[in-house]
């Protein structure tokens, strides 16, 4: 895809990751069940999970398909970065749910992450990210050290954000009268 700042577009899909990156694997559950498990995948197909985690998101559709544009923007005091991105792929499976995109020209990164739900044969809902990164830009490079750790929390804070928006969903579900 033109505009993409790396050549391994794709591979988070189904893996491996490519040598040369810092490479980040977050996997937490968030549900149970096949209704939970279209609640997540619903919230981060439709970048809800990004937005309750408190991130800008800014999207060229509704739903994340292969092509859609993604502009990511995040606060800390007065510094804010945006951060412009291309979903690669996405996958509406029956067992899995989710999408990868991948950094263009301009973001701070190269590389690609992905996000998917998973439900497993026991029933559990899993929340899986995967990424490969390395900096593109001074600033990025600068803050070398700090990048891993902060890619890292920021993961568990998507998995924290998405199963409270799966709960929210079962608690509707479950809600007397419906």
């Amino acid at each position: 895809m033109s505009g993409l700042n790396y050549p391994e577009a794709g591979v988070t899909r189904l893996g491996p990751l490519p040598d040369g990156y810092h490479h980040l694997h977050h996997r937490t559950r968030v549900g149970r069940g096949r209704a939970d498990f279209e609640a997540a995948g619903a919230a981060i197909t439709e970048f809800r999970m990004h937005r309750g985690s408190g991130a800008r998101v800014e999207a060229s559709t509704p739903r994340a398909d292969a092509g859609t544009a993604v502009r990511v923007a995040v606060q800390a005091g007065p510094l804010r970065l945006a951060a412009p991105c291309r979903v690669i792929w996405a996958e509406f499976g029956p067992e899995r749910i989710g999408f990868g995109y991948g950094t263009e020209t301009g973001h701070p990164e190269c590389g690609e992450e992905c996000f998917v739900a998973e439900l497993a044969e026991d029933g559990t809902v899993w929340f899986r990210v995967m990424a490969f990164s390395r900096p593109a830009r001074w600033y990025s490079r600068l803050g070398g050290p700090l990048v891993p750790p902060l890619q890292r929390w920021y993961a568990r804070r998507l998995g924290r954000t998405l199963r409270r928006i799966v709960a929210e969903e079962r608690e509707r579900r479950e809600a007397p009268g419906r």
